[in-house]
């Protein structure tokens, strides 16, 4: 195969499973943060 398709899909490939990896750490950690704020310092869920 063309080694630019390949460079290409190889570049794509990774910021698909970069961007997978960060939501899936960033994701629990809000949601883990914005629970403890609300129990330590009653602050709305929302804001």
């Amino acid at each position: 195969m063309n080694i630019g398709i390949l460079l290409i899909a190889l570049i794509g490939g990774l910021a698909g499973i970069l961007s997978t990896l960060y939501l899936l750490v960033a994701m629990p950690v809000v949601i883990v943060q914005k629970i403890y704020r609300k129990v330590r310092f009653g602050i709305p869920i929302m804001k």
